[in-house]
């Protein structure tokens, strides 16, 4: 459609997972009408994230160093760890300032379709963490969708030998969400994920 280089820059953001063709147009056409400063900013920051982050060596979270933050923080509880999928759901957990423990990344959830299978996630790494046995329990926050429950019934599985207390986290309706609009898989763990009110 354009010539070379504004057509290579349209064709390479449109390679981000979730830009689609019109929005590779629009970043692209935003990113020349930009100030060469703030394009600046965004090559030096692309540069940076390239040269410096990496995967922590205990974790797999995204880290600048050798480990990261919530490995090297001595606060943390060595007795429970969270399995994830991906770097994001650290994020999203630790917003929420609930869980004190440590974290394990698997690098994505088994997918048959996909040609995703247990081998191609960090669970060997996984393994090898639970053998030291100083974690007790073991959350597994995998997505609530058909690859995440795949994922965690085979954790469970894999775990189940070795006494951890292994929990699933619950899912049901989102607060200020309306029943109606509920598919039935939600409303179905919401009624089994329901908790007695004490008055």
């Amino acid at each position: 459609m354009y010539e070379g280089a504004v057509q290579d820059l349209i064709d390479e953001l449109g390679r981000l997972p979730g830009v689609g063709p019109k929005s590779a147009q629009r970043i692209a056409f935003h990113l020349l009408s930009a100030e060469s400063t703030d394009v600046g900013r965004l090559v030096s920051a692309l540069t940076r994230v390239q040269e410096e982050v990496r995967f922590c060596v205990t974790c797999y979270n995204v880290a600048e160093g050798e480990q990261c933050r919530i490995c090297r923080d001595p606060r943390r509880s060595d007795e429970v760890l969270c399995v994830v999928e991906e770097p994001k759901d650290v994020v999203a957990i630790e917003r929420t300032r609930e869980f004190r423990g440590r974290y394990h990344v698997l690098g994505g959830a088994i997918s048959p379709i996909d040609g995703v299978g247990p081998d191609d996630l960090r669970v060997k790494e996984l393994m090898t963490r639970l053998m030291n046995g100083a974690v007790t329990e073991l959350i597994i926050a995998t997505d609530p969708n058909l690859e995440g429950e795949a994922t965690a019934a085979y954790l469970a599985r894999l775990v189940s030998p070795m006494g951890l207390a292994v929990s699933r986290l619950a899912s049901g309706l989102p607060v200020g969400g309306d029943l109606e609009y509920a598919d039935e898989v939600t409303l179905g763990r919401a009624f089994e994920g329901r908790r007695r009110i004490d008055a």
